[in-house]
């Protein structure tokens, strides 16, 4: 059997010497909780699955969706002889939620979160030549506080949740690494100045230890640059390009430069990385997001990132970057990646086709209660995954804008919310761990961080004319803010700059249109349904004319790229077969947005 997703998972910090562990596990469900108690760690599991598809999905082999509340891998490996002299370290690149992970039967990592990737070293438990039986449990609750994302927390899917995902769901893989390395590195580009501010994380410095950069394009070596290492944990420098040599990367030219980042001894490299970087700058002038200190219209699309057969998987890297050409194809030029910190891989295709992103977390699916004050009650899983995503992606150019929370529904009481303090939380986290982008602080509902960089609303209105008169407002100041209950559930607008990050989602299905009632179980979307596909082209044309003619809306998101089980509201369908004519779509996404022609000053 061929290894599925056999690329390398983390394009940015890239060795030579790594084994892919995807394929075939032991695979065992423990529906009590129990298996602890009952030997699965030391004896052979019942089945077998096909890492790294979750269990629920028909290409893992297991396809089971029912609630599992915890399941268990088994898998034996030998460490390549020819790593010898270096430590192992087992990546997994996302495991839902709660994990525990032995190597021969000691325990080498924990981690809480679904969406991000964690280590375990190898030292002292396994070595290189030798056989590892590394086992791996991984619970997944059906109650309780969880950032959950878009995954059902009822048995069957329902309106816009769908099929769940539960343990190993992104590539498995081992690495070798010296005991003196280079663990994290961080480039920052430096637009005005035509240069990079590269920082390595380093472990274990001694005396003399240097830190050696090296920046490439097409025609050769661009520029090198060193600094001392042994006295810094993070050491840094900053690389000028030479002036004949400096290309910014834009959607219109995704130019990227090849780094390799080297720690340097007395002897020559003890560890060398790969990776690469876009020179390019997002700021905020007034209403203005600028893109290299220009007016970009963001004409983004919802990417809920599911797949028939692999659930919250791609199956295949193809297919990573095939939905981004599909929105490129219809008009859009970037997406918010929706409730699912999706895979690295997906990132280094956008930073190679020049596809903006808005990087998001899965906050969904956390609620203990019905209250609108606790609809959504956070864990400290919130911030310490989000700062894990950002560690991971803060290096790719595509992410334009950060945001942690999507529609929370906190109101204006007395009091302060446990939430309040989450979204306080999460944005001064994301501020400080880049200061580079802007952060807004919850996608539409509940903003309730003063002075946030992004203020934004959703709106599902389908009739155009009143959708119109509702985005009216931004030029007086007075913009459309989404309430619940007639109840303000948002600090006011301050003038910062706007988009309507949420619109459209117009229900469509041409085989089922002649099904007068159909289920809406069976197919959902917003609103009314259209009567023909005539009056979709109409609505949708009406909807987005009224976010492109306004020259303080700086771009929109549509509702959405693909649809996605029961939700019927895509540009393609489940399949990616578009359910439109695209040159039509696309005309009426690319023209000129007033924004671009006659945005506000700054």
């Amino acid at each position: 059997m061929s290894i599925p997703r056999p690329e390398h998972p983390r394009p940015q910090l890239v060795r030579e010497r790594w084994l892919n562990l995807n394929g075939t596990w032991q695979f065992e469900i423990d529906r009590g909780d129990s298996g602890l108690e009952r030997g699965l760690l030391e004896r052979d599991l019942e089945r077998e699955i096909v890492v790294p598809f979750a269990p629920e999905s028909r290409a893992s082999g297991i396809e089971d969706v029912d609630f599992l509340h915890a399941v268990w891998y088994r898998r034996t490996v030998t460490i390549p002889a020819d790593w010898a002299g270096d430590e192992v370290l087992l990546h997994l690149g996302a495991v839902d939620h709660d994990a525990t992970v032995w190597a021969n039967g000691t325990e080498v990592a924990r981690h809480r979160g679904g969406f991000t990737p964690f280590t375990a070293n190898l030292a002292g438990v396994a070595a290189p030549g030798e056989d590892v039986t590394i086992v791996v449990r991984a619970r997944d609750p059906k109650a309780g506080p969880q950032a959950r994302g878009k995954q059902s927390v009822l048995y069957a899917n329902a309106t816009c949740h769908y099929t769940r995902t539960t343990g190993i769901w992104q590539t498995v893989w081992l690495e070798a690494v010296p005991a003196q390395r280079i663990e994290r590195v961080r480039v920052t580009p430096r637009f005005t100045d035509g240069a990079f501010d590269v920082e390595a994380t380093v472990r274990r410095q001694t005396q003399g230890l240097r830190l050696a950069v090296e920046i490439r394009d097409a025609d050769g070596v661009v520029v090198t640059g060193e600094a001392s290492a042994d006295d810094d944990m993070s050491p840094s420098l900053r690389l000028v390009l030479p002036e004949d040599r400096r290309r910014a990367w834009s959607t219109t030219d995704p130019h990227l430069y090849d780094l390799t980042v080297s720690l340097v001894g007395a002897d020559g490299a003890i560890d060398s990385v790969e990776s690469y970087a876009g020179l390019r700058s997002v700021s905020v002038r007034g209403q203005q997001v600028l893109i290299n200190g220009e007016r970009v219209f963001q004409r983004l699309v919802l990417d809920q990132g599911y797949w028939a057969d692999t659930i919250m998987t791609a199956p295949s890297d193809e297919a990573l970057k095939a939905d981004i050409e599909l929105g490129i194809a219809a008009g859009f030029n970037g997406a918010r990646l929706h409730q699912k910190v999706f895979e690295e891989r997906y990132l280094y295709h956008a930073d190679r086709l020049g596809y903006l992103v808005w990087g998001e977390f899965g906050d969904w699916g956390a609620g203990v209660d019905g209250t609108v004050e606790n609809r959504q009650q956070p864990t400290t899983t919130f911030v310490t995954q989000w700062l894990e995503a950002l560690q991971r992606d803060v290096n790719h150019p595509s992410i334009v804008g950060w945001c942690p929370l999507n529609e929370t529904w906190q109101a204006i009481t007395d009091h302060v919310t446990q939430l309040d303090d989450v979204t306080h939380a999460m944005y001064l986290a994301t501020k400080l761990a880049d200061p580079t982008r802007p952060v807004l602080d919850a996608s539409g509902y509940s903003h309730r961080v003063p002075g946030a960089d992004i203020y934004d609303s959703h709106l599902y209105e389908q009739d155009p004319a009143a959708f119109a008169e509702l985005m009216s407002g931004l030029e007086s100041g007075s913009p459309y803010v989404n309430e619940h209950d007639d109840r303000a559930i948002s600090l006011p607008y301050a003038g910062q700059p706007y988009f309507c990050s949420e619109y459209g989602g117009i229900w469509w299905n041409a085989a089922k249109a002649d099904a007068a009632g159909t289920d809406r179980r069976e197919s959902w979307g917003y609103g009314d349904r259209v009567a023909d596909i005539e009056e979709w082209y109409t609505r949708f044309a009406g909807l987005t004319d009224a976010l492109l003619d306004d020259p303080r809306m700086f771009g929109y998101c549509y509702t959405q790229l693909t649809d996605t089980f029961q939700e019927e509201n895509g540009i393609y369908d489940f399949d990616r077969r578009p359910k439109f004519d695209l040159d039509r779509v696309r005309a009426i996404q690319t023209r000129a947005a007033g924004y671009e022609t006659h945005g506000p000053s700054a």
